[in-house]
């Protein structure tokens, strides 16, 4: 059994009365895909094997109580049907967030306790929010017999952080989360939400990130200014093609033609949109070809796309690419996210991740002065209900 399942059962079995639903939730990487959701294209995330256990339970009180065994403040509890309000912790915020949306919706729940606690590195970009979002919904949804979907739960998941918690994300996050997959991707298409999994069940392949603990200061406005220039270019696009609605509609040649129509940087902004939608859809082959290495290569082009056309990359991200295109097994390598600081994603061989790990960070080192933390992933399940476990097999 998972120690952590264990840890989790023991430690609710101390705070809280009665016999808990535990629910597994998992972080989320992005394969490729980045800043094509808000213009309706395509990602392509994946569940990692990096996760948070919940223990869950009705408490017959019009309460919630919450304990995080995590975070520096770990109790927080407040009267069910309170007209809720940002609590100032932060974590709260995320499972208020769910607990406000489905009283919108009419869903009909009662007071509960849970108990959580995991591996997913806060801060990292790996979508802890999510993995609180998503396993308390699931964990609801079961006790209280709620019959909410998996879309759904990603739906409100995603409405929680934009309407409460103030996050403007998309969806991909909780969609990863819902619906994740062993030893597969998720191609989804932001606009109409299908999705289709793809095989990745590759075992000599692990994901390798690395965090320059660059917190990313500029993102939120550079990524309003982004969505203002992707809205610029089409607007000047839709004065020659009028049904167009966003860049999903754009095809390449039609941007070529009104290049000069457009200030350079609107042009460099759309370019690379229309380059990373197709290169999601090309890496999705790749894998159906079992074809590792040119998914690796589409990895490489979406981050000098990010770095030269979207311009949301920066100097750490920059070194810790360039630090893998010399390594013998490393097959793909790009940042990850909103940019400006976070994570780079890698794909590396398993049986060199120590010495590309030991490698990148003396590149790194050399370079700028600093360390960098790294994480090792798997490509593992999305949100699951689990067994229960009695007091006596939770034990150490």
């Amino acid at each position: 059994m998972d120690p952590l399942i264990k840890h989790i059962q023991k430690e609710f079995n101390t705070h809280f009365p009665g016999n808990p639903t535990l629910i597994y939730s998992p972080g989320r990487v992005n394969l490729i895909g980045e800043h094509t959701d808000y213009n309706d294209g395509f990602v392509l995330p994946a569940a990692i094997n990096k996760r948070i256990i919940l223990a869950i339970a009705p408490n017959g009180l019009d309460k919630i109580r919450l304990y995080a065994r995590d975070m520096d403040q770990k109790h927080y509890v407040t009267d069910l049907n309170n007209n809720h309000q940002q609590t100032g912790m932060h974590w709260p915020d995320y499972v208020l967030g769910v607990i406000d949306q489905l009283q919108k919706r009419g869903n009909t729940i009662e007071g509960f306790d849970c108990l959580f606690g995991g591996d997913i590195p806060i801060g990292a970009g790996l979508s802890s929010s999510a993995a609180l979002e998503g396993g308390v919904l699931a964990g609801l949804n079961h006790i209280f017999n709620l019959e909410i979907n998996r879309v759904e739960m990603a739906e409100i998941g995603q409405q929680a952080e934009n309407q409460f918690v103030g996050v403007q994300c998309g969806i991909m996050d909780q969609f990863a989360n819902q619906l994740g997959k062993s030893e597969s991707a998720i191609k989804l298409d932001c606009r109409s939400l299908e999705f289709t999994h793809y095989p990745f069940d590759r075992d000599d392949v692990s994901i390798l990130l690395f965090d320059t603990k660059v917190r990313r200061e500029l993102a939120t406005s550079e990524y309003n200014v982004r969505r203002k220039q992707c809205e610029e270019g089409v607007k000047i696009l839709q004065k020659f093609k009028p049904s167009i609605k966003n860049l999903r509609d754009v095809e390449g040649h039609l941007l070529e033609k009104h290049r000069t129509d457009m200030p350079e940087l609107v042009y460099n902004r759309c370019r690379y949109v229309l380059d990373e939608n197709r290169r999601v859809l090309e890496a999705c082959q790749h894998l159906s070809d079992g074809d590792i290495q040119s998914f690796g290569g589409k990895m490489y082009a979406s981050h000098y796309g990010l770095r030269d056309l979207y311009e949301v990359s920066c100097r750490e991200l920059d070194v810790l690419v360039d630090a893998t295109e010399p390594l013998d097994g490393v097959l793909g390598s790009r940042m990850m996210g909103g940019g400006f600081g976070g994570c780079t994603i890698n794909l590396v061989l398993e049986s060199e991740v120590e010495p590309i790990a030991t490698r990148v960070k003396e590149f790194y080192i050399h370079e700028l002065g600093k360390p960098v933390d790294y994480y090792i992933a798997k490509i593992g399940k999305g949100t699951s209900v689990l067994e229960y476990f009695a007091a006596d097999e939770s034990s150490d």
